[in-house]
């Protein structure tokens, strides 16, 4: 494990593997980033990898005197950076899902000089007030909840509840069939039941920018110049409770360069369940055959 240098008090740590061209992946919440372990070993044969634990989460400093601004998504984007001045990285392809995804569309948006492309699951823009339907506001129940004191009260170092409330997450937001649970959870419990950790872990959700709900309902059509022109892969898994499908259709008016694929049964927790097809869509970018596509060229990759 490696360790940067403090950032505003706080330092990140990151795995780093293989050689080559960078590629930086950050994981979501509740995880760390052990939740790309299977795809970092199959991309780091032929690039090099680095998985950082975003502050509050895994073995990166989580201590809670900076206030929850030092969670939030500007905390965050400022650490990744960061990272990436420190280790000199140019041309990164940003990977990410969850608040992973927003991070690494915040860091393209804010450091564009430093990324080449972004490979992405949900969340992606163009949600907007559909976030207020029923359905998603009774899937996104985690983020109001995790804004109250029964964190510190009931959840906070108490391995058990912390548990069982992982679980929930784990199983719920999984596709069919999935190990993720098998895989994350016992490692999942062992790095947020420390006093303190699970607080830091949740406390994105605690700055106004960290609600998707709040976020989203907020959203508003960019002008065509204000559009993120990256190159950026969407990886759509069709088993997310938290982002159907059909959120798709408006992602064109917020990104104008990208391709759209959607991953049959494959759930929320994507890098994990499916790790081939990220490394095959990592792939493309690094031999430049990644070609962007339009609504009529949306096509669905399998999890295999």
């Amino acid at each position: 494990m490696h360790y940067t240098k403090p950032t505003n008090g706080y330092r990140l740590a990151y795995r780093m593997n293989g050689s080559g061209r960078p590629i930086l992946m950050v994981h979501g919440s509740p995880g760390d980033g052990h939740e790309y372990d299977k795809l970092a070993a199959l991309v780091s044969l032929y690039a090099m990898t680095i998985v950082p634990d975003l502050r509050g989460f895994g073995e990166s400093d989580k201590h809670l005197q900076g206030g929850a601004n030092a969670f939030s998504l500007d905390g965050q984007v400022e650490a990744v950076i960061s990272l990436m001045e420190e280790l000199d990285l140019r041309d990164v392809i940003l990977v990410g899902y969850d608040i992973g995804g927003f991070t690494v569309q915040a860091v393209a948006r804010k450091r564009p000089d430093l990324v080449a492309a972004l490979v992405l699951a949900p969340p992606v823009p163009g949600v907007g007030r559909r976030i207020l339907e029923v359905s998603p506001v009774n899937e996104f129940w985690h983020a109001t909840f995790f804004r109250t004191s029964l964190v510190e009260q009931v959840f906070d170092g108490n391995p058990e509840a912390i548990r069982a409330l992982l679980r929930i997450h784990l199983d719920g937001w999984s596709g069919p069939g999935s190990t993720v649970a098998a895989e994350l959870l016992d490692h999942m419990v062992q790095a947020y039941s420390a006093p303190g950790a699970f607080t830091a872990g949740v406390s994105w959700f605690r700055d106004s920018k960290g609600n998707p709900i709040s976020d989203y309902a907020a959203e508003t059509v960019p002008a065509k110049e204000d559009r993120l022109d990256k190159p950026v892969s969407i990886l759509w898994p069709e088993c997310d409770p938290l982002f159907p499908t059909e959120w798709s259709d408006q992602v064109g008016h917020f990104l104008s360069n990208y391709s759209l694929k959607f991953m049959p049964g494959v759930g929320h927790f994507s890098p994990t369940e499916a790790p081939q097809i990220f490394a095959n869509e990592i792939s493309l970018h690094l031999a430049g055959k990644w070609r962007a596509t339009s609504v009529l060229e949306e096509s669905h990759v399998s999890a295999v």
